[in-house]
């Protein structure tokens, strides 16, 4: 699983129509927000960093809820855009997610414990254990 990192606003309109997880490094105006799902129609996530959350505005939720676009706090921990424009979930994290699941755990149990160990948001962990284990 690749979370695709986008670092300014010029970028978005470079982006493949197919991206499904993005990651905003940068504090996204509504306009942004309009143009990336114009862009990339199949987008299912938009994930920004805690201090960029609180600047969204109640209308561009709205606009994410309607288009059932996920908007999830988080960051991509020691990712460097100059090697690789996409994050890789680690395919181990994607494993031990898969294994809980088997295992009966609770999916709030899966997501605090993946997410202490993996350096992933809770609701990152939540939205892959909800699109792997139904793929």
């Amino acid at each position: 699983m690749r979370i695709r990192v986008v670092s300014s606003r010029e970028e978005i309109f470079t982006l493949s129509p197919n991206e499904r997880l993005v990651h905003l490094a940068f504090r996204p105006s509504n306009k942004d927000i309009f143009g990336l799902i114009e862009t990339c129609p199949k987008v299912e996530v938009i994930q920004l960093p805690k201090s960029y959350m609180a600047t969204v505005s109640k209308s561009i939720e709205m606009f994410l809820q309607m288009q059932r676009v996920q908007l999830l706090e988080g960051d991509v921990w020691g990712h460097r855009k100059d090697i690789n424009e996409y994050y890789a979930v680690p395919s181990s994290v994607v494993e031990k997610i898969k294994v809980m699941k088997a295992e009966g755990k609770a999916a709030d149990e899966i997501e605090k414990k993946v997410s202490r160990e993996s350096k992933l948001n809770p609701a990152m962990v939540g939205y892959i254990l909800n699109k792997e284990t139904t793929a």
